[in-house]
C-alpha cells in the first residue's frame, strides 16, 4: 500500500461509537418540540373554530333615561332687517337702498348698539322680467340687502323695530331672544338630568332585585329653541314709514337636556 491511501484511510476514519447515542438523543428530542408545537397549534386553531359566527357574550345592563329642564330669561335678541329697493337701472336702485341701509345703520348705533353688533349679510342685484309680445324683457332692477342686529338691551327691541321702520325697512325675517352665554345653564339642566336617571336607577335596583355596578356608557342631548315673534306684518312694514313701536315680550326660555345612562348590573 503506497503513502496516498495511507492518507485516505486516516482521513476517513468512522466516527466513535460514544456519538451514536448523542446523534439519536438530539433527534428525538427534535421530534419531541415538533409534537408539542404541532399539538398546541391544533388547539388553537380548534379553540378559534369554536368562536366563529358566535355573539361575544355581552354583560347584564340596564339603561335608564332622565330630563333636566330650566327656564332662563333670554338675555340678547337677534333680528334681521332688510331694504328692497326697485328702480329702473341697477344704479338707481343701489342709490336708493344705499342711503336708505346707511340711516338704518346710523339709527341701529344711535340707539346704542354697537357696530361689532351688526352685520351685512346679504347683498343682492336682480332684473326684473315682464312678458312683452312673448317675450321676456328686464324692465328693472331690484337691489336687496339684510342687516343682521344683535340687541344687547331688551329693553330697546322694541324701538330698534320702530326706527328700523322709519328709515326705509321693508323686509323682516323675525325676532328671537336667545341666550349668549348657555353653557352654565346647559351644565345646570344637565346636573338635573343625572339627577333624575340615578334617582330612577335606585328604584329599578329596589324593584328588580339588582346590584348597579358601574356605569359603561352615557349619552346626553340638549336642546335650547329660540323663541321668535311676529312677522312682517305685524310689525307694520311695508306700508311706508310711522309704523308704531310692537310691545314686544321677552319671556322665557326652556333649555332641556336628556342624558342616557347604560349600569352594569349583577
Amino acid at each position: 500500500m503506497d503513502d496516498e491511501t495511507k492518507e485516505l484511510n486516516i482521513n476517513f476514519t468512522p466516527l466513535g461509537k460514544g456519538f451514536k447515542p448523542i446523534l439519536g438523543g438530539l433527534v428525538s428530542l427534535l421530534l419531541v418540540v415538533v409534537v408539542v408545537f404541532m399539538f398546541f397549534a391544533i388547539q388553537n386553531e380548534i379553540k378559534t373554530g369554536r368562536y366563529i359566527g358566535q355573539e361575544i357574550s355581552s354583560k347584564n345592563t340596564i339603561t335608564i333615561s332622565g330630563q333636566g329642564k330650566i327656564l332662563a330669561t333670554p338675555d340678547i335678541g337677534e333680528v334681521s332687517l332688510g331694504v328692497l329697493s326697485e328702480a329702473k337701472t341697477v344704479a338707481a336702485a343701489q342709490k336708493d337702498n344705499t342711503e336708505k341701509m346707511n340711516k338704518v345703520i346710523k339709527a341701529m348705533k344711535d340707539l346704542g348698539i354697537d357696530e361689532k353688533d351688526l352685520k351685512t349679510v346679504n347683498y343682492s342685484i336682480y332684473p326684473n322680467y315682464q312678458y312683452i309680445s312673448g317675450k321676456s324683457v328686464i324692465i328693472g332692477y331690484q337691489v336687496s340687502q339684510t342687516l343682521a342686529v344683535k340687541i344687547r338691551q331688551l329693553d330697546k327691541a322694541s324701538e330698534v323695530l320702530a326706527k328700523a321702520a322709519e328709515n326705509g325697512v321693508n323686509q323682516i325675517g323675525s325676532l328671537a331672544f336667545t341666550i349668549d352665554d348657555p353653557e352654565s345653564i346647559k351644565a345646570e339642566a344637565r346636573k338635573k338630568a343625572i339627577d333624575d336617571a340615578k334617582q330612577k336607577a335606585d328604584v329599578l335596583k329596589k324593584d328588580l332585585g339588582v346590584n348597579i355596578v358601574r356605569i359603561i356608557n352615557f349619552y346626553e342631548s340638549a336642546t335650547q329653541p329660540p323663541v321668535s315673534y311676529y312677522g312682517e306684518k305685524a310689525y307694520g312694514i311695508g306700508g311706508g314709514g310711522g309704523a308704531p313701536a310692537p310691545d314686544v315680550q321677552t319671556g322665557q326660555n326652556e333649555i332641556v337636556v336628556d342624558v342616557t345612562i347604560t349600569y352594569e348590573i349583577q
